[in-house]
């Protein structure tokens, strides 16, 4: 199975984790969308820095990727019940 790149995502999906996470009280600079994640770290109390973080446990690593993604999934449930709800 070939694997997805992570550094390949589309404008539209850029802005709306962008959005997201404004929404969320995070700065977000469009540009340097990959700070957001060193942000939402240390709100955690997480030590991410760049480049070797193998330090971290799988339990630290989660909760930066949760408090993102789990943000972008609320908030595209809630655009679905929106739209469901307009038929």
């Amino acid at each position: 199975m070939a694997r997805r790149s992570r550094r390949h995502r589309s404008p539209e999906m850029q802005q709306f984790m962008t959005n997201v996470m404004r929404n969320e009280g995070y700065q977000v600079d469009p540009q340097r969308q990959k700070d957001l994640k060193y942000e939402v770290a240390k709100s955690l109390g997480v030590p991410l820095k760049p480049g070797d973080n193998r330090d971290l446990t799988t339990e630290q690593a989660g909760k930066v990727g949760g408090a993102i993604g789990g943000s972008m999934v609320r908030e595209m449930v809630r655009m679905a019940q929106e739209s469901l709800s307009k038929r």
